[in-house]
């Protein structure tokens, strides 16, 4: 399944307008409310999807029914660029628990790159439905490496992805390498650079929202 932001008319598309134009992106905090918001977004339609049952609740008036969450989420995010949605999913679900991956790009002798996972602090995933966070999902490299290190480990019971900003090729490595994820995409890019950047998409996410790495 793959849920494209873009295609229905909501405020959410102005959030990525903001996030795409490079005179905006010239405020850092605002580049980073708006990824926020986004998360805020995706976890709202997400929560659509999840179980619920029903609970009682005392007011100061009576008893009324109400709802609860099954079980809580765990929210995973690829660090640094995903930090800012998972603050936006994490300011929705607020009891769910966290994992965090470290995922970089290394030079290789082809003139090309492999990615390396370097970190993973988590809670126990087994039969937990994860929210795996990235604000671009360029050639799906990283997500895919990350959500099966996670899978390797644990038996997930459902696997959510978002992103900001997906290319085509990006989103078809994921759905051939991980074909029972759901998809939460804000919009969808046609091409790529030769360094993999995602055309128009907007830049670096991770520079653009804590400064530029060395």
């Amino acid at each position: 399944m793959i849920f494209d932001l873009s295609k229905t008319e909501s405020i959410a598309n102005v959030f990525i307008s903001e996030l795409r134009d490079e005179n905006i992106q010239k405020d850092a905090m605002r580049f980073r409310k708006n990824l926020e918001r986004l998360g805020e977004f995706f976890a709202y339609e997400i929560s659509k999807t999840l179980t619920y049952t029903s609970c009682e609740t005392q007011t100061p008036l009576g008893i009324a029914n109400c709802r609860q969450l099954s079980t809580q989420p765990v929210l995973a995010t690829i660090i640094r660029a995903g930090l800012p949605m998972h603050k936006g999913l994490l300011n929705i679900f607020d009891k769910a628990e966290s994992a965090f991956i470290t995922a970089f790009r290394k030079s290789n002798n082809l003139g090309g790159f492999n990615i390396q996972i370097e970190y993973i602090s988590t809670p126990d995933l087994t039969e937990k439905v994860v929210i795996m966070a990235d604000p671009m999902l360029a050639t799906g490299l990283s997500m895919v490496l990350c959500c099966k290190e996670l899978m390797n480990r644990f038996q997930i019971k459902e696997l959510h992805i978002i992103a900001a900003i997906a290319s085509t090729e990006g989103i078809r490595h994921v759905r051939a390498n991980l074909p029972k994820a759901k998809l939460w995409i804000g919009a969808i890019d046609e091409e790529m650079t030769s360094k993999s950047y995602i055309v128009p998409g907007l830049g670096d996410a991770g520079d653009l929202a804590y400064g530029n790495k060395l």
